[in-house]
């Protein structure tokens, strides 16, 4: 696993959250198949109201001729590189011309052709906006690299070059596309994985240490979660995966949850070895007492991750998959390691299992019995008011989600982002795709009408940047061709249309030009084009309402017997992604309760002793729910997963408390208040310490540059401190004030069975019985 680990990779490439059947996804293969990728375009803007003075202009220049070497760089289009087509009657083509030479005289030149600059319509709102003196660099980067590991080198150098202008000038640049946003991203990711592992790995053992005081207590359990964490990298490697925002919270979560096995082992070790001091005796009793509760704990918690499988969302299905099998694994390593190791080394000392008379502890268990005795009222009283507190904030919550949710506002990418958004409207991907039915159609001027109809209703939108498709680029021409007056940026009648073309099929091509992209904006057949527009990151609450009325809007425009139109982009994909990622979550939760609860009937055989265990549960899922929405946190794909994933967590508890709960009763004869005080004296310190793993580990995630892995460390850790709670106090107390009613006889015999220390078989007992057949007389 460890030769497996070295050769597993970063993810270079988006996630796709839709299924690969859905609709939305099968419109966007299609676009992609016709017109190619359109993520991979890095913009990088300047606000400068000096920009057309001959010295900062010089330098702008400079910093494209720089751009142009790197490796990976394609093409630029910029204002400095802007073009400009000239009308040549005797060939009777466009002749594609550099509005700005590389060298040049003086100031008033740069004026002059400033003015031939800003007198093209076409590039107002493209390259610049003079309101706001933002001007715009579009880089267009090599697919193949940013789908590969030469990606962050390639963005690096991009990064690295427009650095130095910024040094040199003092002028500050800004970075996006989708490019940019996800190499830096998963750059981010590569530093998290090392970090958060190192953190839980450094807290798991101060814990430890300050629990048991022993160095084999530490050394073992953290040789046991290495193991696990090196599976788990293996494993991904061996399904062909690769590390993404999410898989990369693996390691550090194994460790995390694998520690609370060893707390749980450790613990019943050194309580058997104190009650006879027999080590072999211990070890053998650690595996048959709790041996079932452990595999059961990791068994739900593995099934809270499991259920992600279900989602169809590639990624959510890959972090599910390799959580769920390494935590399995993480048991077996226990099960088996912890008693193993332990019967070669030499028997616990007393300084060793002192912890298990601390006196906080202590006192913390006796006030606990106090509560959960004497004020059972007020427990359930407390219980029910905050769930209806719970239910009321429920309903606050808001359902939204941002292509750069995870990304804070006081991050450099979220600002930049900003800026865009206020001088080009935005810069995610909207694209709608127009198929005429009929070769040709396209170049028809009725098509030509209604896609400047609809271009004209679309900017009505705010959030929407001017629509960029080949009617601009035949206005564009048609400018030209009446020697650059402004007032004929306007659509080709039909006489024109067919002279203007001529000339700009003759034209010379040029990638960069306006003319040259055509291509871009039509199919070989010319049957079908498209409309491209940027937006603002508006949400996929606003992005659900702009989705209908741009439907709207385009079958009210467009003939459904003569034309099919489709709206997609990268816009489309993550909106209706996301809008399906959270619809699934909620069904993985609750398969994740129905299995947990179908887990434990089997353990417990008690239709009733569920529902009591699945309340104390449950109400933390309400509170957090509740604080999400009093606080105004949303629902969206990495808030969800709080809730499978500390369900699946928090009812481990509820297991290993009932396991003993029930070992009591037998042994009580079937006093419930004493064995719920037996039960919680020995199990209660366990679930402490567990709690204060499992609640510091999920607390370092608060400190990532992502907000959604901030958000599930703080809520999964909010979601546990209650459930310690809950399982410490309201659970004992319906076990005591609902008696009758939870321990019946199907509860004392379960169909899983969990030993009974009396039922242990002394060795000293065995005698061996004699035989009378021959073999055993021979010898």
């Amino acid at each position: 696993m460890a030769f497996q680990a070295t050769r597993v990779e970063m993810s270079y490439e988006s996630a796709p959250l839709l299924p690969k059947k859905d609709p939305a996804y099968e419109n966007y293969q299609k676009f992609k198949s016709i017109f190619g990728e359109e993520g991979n375009l890095v913009v990088v803007g300047i606000e400068d109201p000096q920009f057309f003075e001959l010295i900062h202009f010089r330098r702008w220049q400079e910093l494209n001729e720089d751009l142009k070497t790197i490796d990976g760089v394609e093409n630029l289009i910029s204002v400095s590189n802007a073009y400009d087509l000239d009308k040549n009657t005797v060939a009777k083509k466009f002749e594609v011309k550099q509005i700005f030479p590389k060298e040049l005289a003086s100031q008033a030149e740069l004026d002059s052709l400033a003015k031939v600059f800003k007198s093209l319509t076409f590039y107002k709102g493209l390259l610049y906006n003079e309101t706001g003196n933002a001007y715009v660099l579009g880089i267009t980067v090599n697919k193949d690299k940013m789908h590969s590991k030469l990606r962050e080198q390639l963005i690096l150098d991009i990064k690295e070059r427009c650095d130095q202008f910024t040094k040199e000038t003092g002028l500050q640049l800004h970075y996006s596309g989708l490019p940019y946003i996800r190499v830096i991203n998963s750059i981010r990711i590569k530093k998290e994985i090392y970090l958060f592992s190192a953190l839980a790995m450094g807290l798991c053992i101060l814990v430890l240490f300050l629990f048991f005081r022993s160095f084999k207590a530490v050394l073992i359990p953290v040789a046991i979660v290495l193991t696990g964490v090196i599976w788990a990298i293996g494993t991904m490697s061996l399904l062909g995966y690769k590390i993404t925002l999410l898989t990369g919270m693996i390691p550090s979560l194994l460790i995390v949850i694998g520690i609370p096995n060893s707390i749980y082992m450790l613990n019943k070790y050194h309580h058997e070895f104190r009650s006879h001091g027999n080590k072999i005796k211990a070890l053998q009793r650690v595996i048959i007492k709790i041996g079932n509760a452990t595999f059961l704990t990791n068994l739900t918690t593995a099934s809270g991750f499991a259920t992600f499988v279900i989602t169809n969302s590639e990624i959510l299905r890959q972090f599910g998959l390799v959580a769920s099998l390494n935590i399995m694994g993480l048991f077996l390593l226990s099960i088996l390691m912890i008693p193993s190791i332990s019967s070669f080394l030499a028997p616990p000392k007393e300084k060793h299992i002192q912890h298990l008379d601390n006196k906080t502890i202590r006192r913390i268990i006796d006030q606990l019995v106090e509560l959960t005795y004497h004020h059972i009222k007020w427990v359930y009283f407390s219980a029910f008011l905050v769930l209806l507190v719970g239910l009321y904030g429920i309903t606050l919550i808001k359902s939204s989600g941002y292509m750069v949710d995870d990304i804070p506002e006081s991050d450099v990418i979220y600002k930049d982002l900003k800026f865009f958004e206020k001088h080009v409207d935005g810069i995610m991907p909207l694209e709608i795709i127009v198929d005429t039915k009929k070769p040709n159609g396209a170049m028809n001027l009725q098509t030509f009408k209604l896609i400047d109809k609809l271009e004209n209703r679309l900017e009505a939108y705010d959030e929407l940047s001017p629509s960029l498709s080949l009617l601009n680029i035949l206005k564009f021409a048609k400018q030209a061709f009446y020697n650059g007056k402004e007032k004929y940026y306007t659509i080709p009648n039909n006489n024109e249309r067919n002279f203007i073309l001529a000339y700009a099929k003759n034209a010379t091509e040029n990638t960069n030009s306006g003319i040259g992209s055509l291509h871009s904006f039509i199919d070989s057949t010319q049957q079908i084009t498209r409309v491209s527009i940027r937006m603002k990151d508006v949400g996929t609450k606003r992005m659900e309402q702009l989705y209908g009325d741009f439907k709207m809007e385009v079958d009210s425009i467009f003939p459904q017997d003569k034309y099919d139109v489709t709206v997609t982009g990268s816009s489309i994909t993550f909106f209706k992604g996301t809008q399906y990622l959270v619809k699934n979550l909620f069904s993985s939760l609750a398969l994740a309760i129905f299995l947990i609860s179908a887990f434990m009937a089997i353990m417990f055989y008690s239709w009733r002793m569920v529902i009591m265990s699945l309340i104390p549960n449950i109400l933390p899922l309400v509170f957090t729910a509740a604080i999400m929405g009093f606080t105004g946190i949303p629902i969206k794909a990495s808030t969800i997963l709080v809730f499978s994933i500390a369900f699946g967590i928090s009812v481990d508890n509820t297991i290993h408390f009932l396991a003993k709960y029930r070992q009591e009763l037998s042994h009580t004869g079937w006093n419930i208040q004493k064995s719920v005080r037996l039960a919680l004296s020995e199990t209660g310190v366990s679930m402490m310490y567990t709690f204060v793993v499992l609640f510091f580990g999920f607390g370092v995630y608060s400190i990532s540059q992502f907000g959604g892995t901030a958000a599930l460390g703080v809520l999964v850790s909010l979601t546990l401190l209650v459930a310690i709670t809950s399982n410490l106090i309201l659970l004992p107390s319906l076990l005591i004030g609902l008696e009758r009613m939870t321990t019946t006889r199907s509860f004392r015999e379960p169909l899983l069975q969990i030993f009974n220390e009396e039922e242990d078989i002394e060795l000293d007992e065995l005698e061996i019985e004699e035989h009378t057949d021959k073999t055993t007389n021979e010898e």
